[in-house]
C-alpha cells in the first residue's frame, strides 16, 4: 500500500533504520510516490494478465509464485528516492532454505610429510586386514588440485588425496608435499579395498598420469546409483547426496576452486576435503539398502 506524506506534519525524521542499514534524511517525496504507484500499476497489470492465462479447472497447475517487495539496501542520500525490486518467491525456495547441510563430523588426520602419509596408509591396511570381510572393503576416494594453472604451464598435478572408510575418521593427504610413498602406492593398487567415488575413473586416470599410480579396483557411484534407482542420469556428488540423504552437500566455489597447493591447508579446506571422501564412502554403503518407497515415506 502506498504511503503519503502528511502536509504540515513538521520536518521529516533525521534518520530511518531498515534492517541493519541506516538511511540518512529519509522521507517520502513526490518522485518516490510516483515510482511506487507506477510499480503497483505494473504489478496489477501482471496479475490481471496471469488470471487471463489461467488453466482450466480440471488441471492442477503449480502454485503461482508470490512476490516480495524489497527496498534497495544501498543508503539513500538526501533528496534521492528509494529504489524497489520485485523478487519472485516459490515454495521450492522455502525447501532449499530449510535443507540441512551435511558435513563430516569425525576426526580428520592431516598428512603433509612422506612419513605421515606412510603411517596413514599403514593404518588403513591394518584396519582392512583386521576386518576380515568376505568381500572388498569400501574406501571413499577423492582428489583435489588447483584448477587453473599459471599461464603457459601444464595442468596442475593432484595436490590432495582423501581416504575414508568409516564415519569417525578420515585421512587427508597433502601429496603435493609428501608425494606418494611406496606403502601408499601399495594401498591404492591393492585389490582388498574398492575405491569409490563420483567419476572415479577420471581421478584414477589423473593419478596414473601425475604419479604413475594405478588406483584400482574402482566403483563409480553414479553407475551404482543408476542401477539401484533405475533412473539413468549423470549424478554429481552433491545431487546424489541430496537424493539419498535429503541434505545439501555444500560446494563453496572459493574452497572448491582454491589453492590446494598451499603450504598448509586451511580448516575449511580440510573440512571440505574430508566431507567429500566421507560422503562417497557413506553413499556406497547406503545405496544397496536404499529404496524409493522408503524415501517417499520419510519425505511425508
Amino acid at each position: 500500500m502506498a504511503m503519503h506524506p502528511v502536509a504540515g506534519a513538521g520536518a521529516p525524521p533525521a534518520s530511518s533504520v531498515h534492517g541493519n542499514v541506516e538511511y540518512d534524511d529519509f522521507h517520502w517525496d513526490d518522485a518516490a510516490e510516483a515510482e511506487l504507484q507506477a510499480f503497483e500499476a505494473a504489478y496489477a497489470s501482471a496479475s490481471a494478465s496471469a488470471k487471463r492465462r489461467r488453466l482450466p479447472d480440471w488441471t492442477s497447475p503449480s502454485p503461482s509464485p508470490s512476490y516480495h517487495l524489497h527496498r534497495s539496501q544501498n543508503p539513500v542520500s538526501s533528496g534521492s528516492t528509494p529504489s524497489w525490486t520485485l523478487t519472485p518467491h516459490t515454495p521450492q525456495d522455502n525447501v532449499r532454505a530449510r535443507r540441512q547441510q551435511i558435513s563430516f563430523s569425525g576426526k580428520i588426520v592431516y598428512c603433509r610429510t612422506p612419513t605421515e602419509a606412510e603411517k596413514a596408509a599403514t593404518d588403513i591396511l591394518l584396519k582392512i586386514e583386521r576386518m576380515k570381510t568376505p568381500g572388498q572393503v569400501s574406501l571413499g576416494f577423492d582428489l583435489e588440485w588447483r584448477p587453473f594453472p599459471r599461464r603457459g604451464e601444464p595442468p596442475c598435478k593432484v595436490a590432495v588425496m582423501q581416504l575414508c572408510m568409516e564415519k569417525t575418521l578420515c585421512y587427508v593427504l597433502h601429496i603435493a608435499h609428501s608425494g606418494v610413498p611406496p606403502i601408499l602406492k601399495t594401498l591404492l593398487e591393492d585389490s582388498s579395498s574398492i575405491k569409490v567415488g563420483i567419476c572415479i575413473d577420471n581421478d584414477a586416470r589423473k593419478m596414473l598420469n601425475d604419479y604413475n599410480v594405478c588406483v584400482q579396483p574402482l566403483m563409480d557411484l553414479s553407475t551404482l546409483a543408476n542401477v539401484k534407482l533405475a533412473s539413468p542420469k549423470r549424478w554429481s556428488l552433491a545431487s546424489l547426496t541430496e537424493m539419498i540423504t535429503c541434505k545439501e552437500l555444500p560446494k563453496p566455489s572459493n574452497i572448491r576452486m582454491g589453492n590446494w597447493e598451499a603450504d598448509v591447508l586451511s580448516k575449511q579446506q580440510l573440512q571440505y576435503a574430508a566431507t567429500d571422501a566421507y560422503i562417497s564412502w557413506y553413499l556406497y554403503e547406503t545405496l544397496p539398502d536404499y529404496t524409493i518407497e522408503a524415501e517417499s515415506v520419510k519425505a511425508q
